[in-house]
């Protein structure tokens, strides 16, 4: 069984613990907080269940936690420099710094459920600029074509590192910005207190 997932009170506190931490020098890697979309995030898991499938990106402090990973491992593994990678196999969380790196991932263990016809959904958590990128559209595109399930959960700050989204690829609204572009993707706009990296006084990337 997992934990109690957390609401929105407990969620911003543990960021605020991690981000204390890394100001103070106790964490000696990057970190990527959360910070503005915690009713957005608690809706969507709302329909994850304990057996599906979570893929994220370097920010997914809020998704192990909202899949039943203790808070004290899920911390203990940030403070020992693993922030940005989170894995925890046991509660089928993924992570990777690298970008893009979970969507042919995820899109292939969606098609290996369905191949093997199994009821588990897969869930992958991408940054708007993520969701503009070519990786990106082949996987949805793979997903819709085949009718896999995953869903593909995009979460704009419009921001990547310090460009905006919208500006760098001369766009008035993302590909996915539309309810109706996908019936694939679920799409929501938060805006947060942390730069891009870091917690806005030790480093900033």
């Amino acid at each position: 069984m997992t934990e109690p997932r957390l609401d929105s009170q407990e969620l911003r506190e543990f960021e605020t613990q991690v981000a204390e931490a890394f100001n103070h020098g106790r964490i000696r890697a990057p970190v990527h907080l959360y910070d503005g979309n915690e009713d957005q995030i608690l809706k969507v898991f709302q329909n994850v269940n304990e057996d599906d499938w979570i893929f994220c990106s370097w920010r997914s402090h809020y998704q192990c936690l909202l899949k039943g990973v203790p808070r004290d491992l899920v911390f203990a593994e940030i403070l020992a420099g693993n922030s940005i990678s989170l894995t925890f196999p046991k509660y089928r969380v993924y992570s990777s710094a690298i970008v893009g790196g979970v969507l042919p991932i995820a899109t292939g263990v969606a098609l290996g459920l369905k191949k093997q016809g199994k009821s588990e959904h897969v869930w992958c958590f991408v940054g708007d600029m993520t969701s503009e990128t070519g990786i990106a559209h082949e996987s949805i595109k793979y997903a819709e074509t085949f009718d896999l399930p995953i869903t593909f959960v995009v979460e704009d700050n419009n921001h990547s590192v310090v460009t905006n989204t919208r500006e760098t690829w001369g766009l008035r609204t993302l590909t996915y910005e539309l309810a109706n572009e996908s019936s694939k993707v679920i799409y929501y706009s938060y805006s947060s207190r942390y730069p891009h990296a870091g917690a806005g006084q030790r480093i900033n990337f």
